[in-house]
């Protein structure tokens, strides 16, 4: 039966259409998202107990309205934060402030730092070095009074090359992202602050992703795509890292815009209440991407326990999904009070866990305007002359970090004939290129980093930071240069200065030219690139420049500041171009970060963390830049190539890549040698998929709630600043205040069966502790393996061990644990890792369960997926 869902306000035509058609529609589409119900409640299991504990004592002090202000929003541009939601002025609790990004304190003052991106840390290949920027990204957040950091980002995980947002997150391997994602949240969440992993998921392009951004460009859509992705694929690439995060004890998780399988993220029960709550056995709470809802009572039913930034729509409705909504459905019994309570106390429990209650300041700083006094509430006006900004200074001597990262994330390419590193004594230095210098509005000039002027050291979107400050290539170079008082210097950043280019080139003993390719989030266009890049060339005609500068001078060095991979088919083989250096988004630090590499204070030890193809056609998986034919669904995105994206996706076609992915040179050499590895399972060891059942259900609350409807209507007398979101209702009857002209209408489909159901639940085979069935984790091999420096230089190496699974549906070889290692000179170091039983599984559809094949496992060692000198099989359990 067609049903109308009471009180969502459900906010344009377009969704009500497809509220009514899709019961009828939704068997002419292959993919299907299936009911999963009840929402998981949250039971202080593990490390959680204690905040859990906590959490409970404070929920049971709270009145139904109090418990509404904290899973709702306040409104966007209504508050310091990007996100904040209601407070709780009776317990002095102020408003939990959410604020991005991935990269550092965005949208603050220029008090802060911009890290390197996460696509940095992925070439880093260093579990210290992740853990180290999730540590000072924390105190920064920390110190301006941000209670969730948003992020770290594991989805995209870069199924696209093109992807927008890809350099956001740690590469496209599952198993490294989700490392160095663990690696992030426990940094950021022993600072203090609470980790917010994002987006949930198979979020993996910007283009038709939502809906009310698309008509900014000139191409309206009804709905977001929908990622139709298979279990199998789900569990073994896209899942990998999210289970990786909840096993760190990341506190929150957000939804994205798209949808999963025709079901719209923020509001499919299969994702957020089996994949994310039952099946990983995630305790924190999961918030909504920014305007991601979609409905009201039925993302609570499918385990959305935050609503930000609670209006129904950016810009400022008044209205919200959650908010007064909420308060209906609890007070006329369709939302039962344990989920309530589900929800806030999931929110509380992060915010005990890494201790906001102790650490906690005052928010010192505003997302929306820079000056120090101005409104308290932006979008209405409201609250002039408020001390909005303090300025405080956050950075520290982080700048530090941020060259020692920038530097070791660099990623040498190419080297003839020891091209790098430079002596320092060359007679002629010529720096070419628009992205060795400046931006001429500076580094903060474009909204977001969106533009293409000057040095690339970020990309663009919500994933931004403001620069205090940025050292361009430019500067870097021509400081070491003088302060050695000898040698010639000249930058010519003009890309399209091609007479004076080519005079300089001549004459130079080495040319160092800059090129550049950006991508960012979809809410914003550059030259054309509505977030995911159109194609994989480098901007500003930089493989002309490139190819204009090597036809002229015999020792010409590429430095690329990108995104992700670009083509340079044309140049890269010109025995003229005797090196290239891959510098990603280095962040503030960014010229002096290369300075260090390119002469030699530091050894590089980067890995590129994806595959650089030879044609566009390399790839097999791309952008969908073509609508569905029925937009009543939104596009179908279909993720056919199931685990093989980049180089696995490469490995099965047989298709040689220019540099694989963990490919990476060094100023010395290294060997492997001594491949051993050991079982060290029990007789006893035996995977046992999870059985019996949860507690049941009950509520937190000790504070009864009000049969009188009139004691949760908005008080007399109180001040209502417009637009903004409250628990309150504006009319004791409840139909005319939720403003729903069907409510009250008798379905049967509403609410979906067992939503309501509080009793003990069934768990499921793959469950049973954070990250999935304890068993999974369990070491059942040990590998040692010894490597050798055998230069005259110390340097970073990243051992990488690697499994084929042995199947037909298996990738030939998938990554499973690397280390990045210092060896000295002539030095030797032995590594030892282990091999759990999940790196040797494979996810069964059909159980519902990971189980180990018969098919023969083998593994290798070595310095890059297509560099494996040591391999062993494994011998059966």
């Amino acid at each position: 039966m067609v049903y109308w869902q009471p009180w969502a306000e459900i906010s344009t035509a377009v969704i009500i259409l497809n509220t009514l058609l899709s019961p009828y529609l939704r068997n002419e589409n292959p993919s299907y998202s299936p009911p999963y119900y009840p929402s998981p409640w949250t039971d202080g299991s593990g490390e959680w107990a204690e905040a859990y504990e906590k959490a409970r004592n404070f929920v049971s002090e709270l009145t139904l309205l109090e418990k509404i202000n904290l899973t709702t929003g306040t409104g966007n541009e209504q508050g310091n934060c990007a996100g904040e939601t209601g407070s709780i002025p009776r317990l002095n609790f102020s408003a939990i402030c959410f604020q991005d990004s991935p990269a550092g304190v965005g949208s603050a003052d220029y008090f802060v730092t911009a890290f390197p991106a996460g696509i940095n840390v992925a070439s880093a290949w260093s579990r210290d070095l992740a853990y180290r920027r999730g540590r000072l990204m924390g105190e920064e957040h920390r110190g301006k009074g941000v209670d969730v950091q948003l992020g770290p980002v594991v989805g995209p995980l870069g199924r696209a090359p093109e992807g927008g947002r890809n350099w956001e997150g740690f590469g496209v391997d599952p198993v490294s992202a989700g490392i160095l994602a663990a690696e992030t949240i426990k940094g950021i969440q022993e600072s203090g602050v609470v980790a917010c992993a994002k987006h949930f998921i198979g979020n993996e392009q910007e283009r038709y992703r939502w809906a009310a951004e698309s008509a900014t460009f000139g191409e309206p859509i009804a709905e977001g795509y929908s990622a139709n992705i298979d279990d199998k694929t789900m569990h073994e690439l896209y899942l990998w890292p999210f289970a990786d995060a909840v096993r760190a004890g990341v506190g929150s998780v957000v939804c994205a815009y798209s949808q999963i399988n025709n079901s719209y993220s923020c509001s499919n029960s299969y994702i957020i209440n089996k994949l994310l709550k039952a099946e990983l056995g995630f305790q924190g709470f999961v918030v909504s991407d920014w305007d991601a809802m979609y409905g009201g009572v039925s993302s609570v039913f499918a385990g959305l326990d935050m609503a930000m930034p609670g209006d129904t729509v950016l810009g400022g409705t008044g209205y919200s999904f959650y908010g007064s909504n909420l308060t209906i459905g609890v007070l006329n019994g369709t939302i039962p009070e344990w989920r309530l309570d589900d929800m806030v106390t999931r929110i509380m429990a992060a915010f005990f866990k890494v201790g906001r209650d102790k650490t906690r300041v005052p928010v010192n700083f505003n997302s929306w305007d820079l000056s120090q006094y101005g409104d308290a509430h932006h979008l209405v006006g409201q609250g002039k002359g408020t001390l909005i900004n303090q300025y405080v200074d956050v950075r520290g001597n982080h700048s530090s970090f941020v060259r020692e990262l920038g530097a070791k994330s660099i990623v040498l390419l190419k080297n003839t004939n020891h091209a790098l590193p430079l002596t320092g004594n060359e007679k002629f230095t010529a720096i070419i290129g628009e992205d060795s210098g400046s931006n001429p509005d500076g580094p903060n000039g474009c909204t977001y980093r969106a533009c293409a002027s000057g040095t690339l050291a970020m990309g663009w979107g919500s994933g931004s930071v403001e620069f205090s400050h940025l050292i361009t290539p430019e500067q870097a170079i021509t400081n070491e240069i003088t302060s050695r008082g000898n040698g010639v210097v000249t930058a010519i950043t003009n890309n399209y200065a091609i007479d004076y280019i080519q005079k300089i080139a001549k004459v130079a003993d080495v040319a160092l030219v800059f090129v550049n390719a950006n991508s960012g989030e979809g809410f914003l266009e550059v030259d054309g690139n509505i977030g995911d890049r159109n194609n994989l060339t480098l901007w500003k005609d930089g493989d002309a420049l490139i190819q204009n500068v090597a036809s002229i001078n015999n020792n010409t060095i590429v430095i690329l500041h990108t995104v992700g991979p670009v083509l340079m088919t044309n140049w890269y083989d010109n025995p003229n171009v005797t090196a290239i250096v891959w510098a990603g988004l280095p962040g503030d630090e960014s010229g002096n970060s290369l300075v260090d590499v390119l002469y030699g204070h530091i050894n590089p030890g980067g890995k590129t963390p994806f595959t650089w193809g030879l044609l566009r056609e390399s790839w097999s998986t791309h952008v969908t830049t073509n609508r569905s034919t029925s937009d009543v669904f939104g596009t179908q995105i279909d993720f056919e190539e199931g685990v093989f994206i980049d180089y696995r996706d490469f490995d099965r076609q047989n298709e040689t890549p220019i540099y694989e992915f963990g490919f990476g040179l060094s100023y010395t050499e290294f060997q492997f040698l001594n491949l051993s590895v050991t079982p060290i399972y029990s007789s006893s060891s035996k995977y046992i998929p999870t059985t019996g059942h949860t507690k049941p259900a009950k509520p937190a609350g000790t504070v009864s709630i009000s049969s009188t409807i009139s004691d949760y209507v908005f008080p007399k007398g109180f001040r209502r600043i417009p637009l903004f979101i409250y628990p309150w209702l504006t009319s004791s009857c409840l139909k005319n205040a939720s403003g729903d002209p069907e409510y009250g209408v008798s379905v049967d489909s509403w609410p979906p069966h067992g939503a309501t159901n509080g009793s003990p639940q069934p768990r499921l085979p793959a469950s049973g502790g954070p990250g999935g069935n304890p068993g999974l984790y369990e070491a059942l091999y040990s590998v040692s393996v010894t490597i050798q420096n055998s230069g005259q230089r110390d340097g970073d190496e990243v051992p990488q061990l690697y499994i084929s699974l042995g199947g037909p549906e298996d990738p030939k070889v998938a990554l499973r644990n690397f280390e990045r290692i210092t060896i000295p000179a002539n030095g030797l170091h032995t590594w030892t890792a282990n091999i759990t039983r999940r790196d040797i599984s494979n996810w069964d559809p059909a159980r519902q369960d990971w189980f180990v094949s018969e098919y023969e496992k083998i593994v290798y060692v070595g310095s890059s997926s297509r560099k494996l000198p040591l391999k062993f099989t494994l011998p059966k359990l």
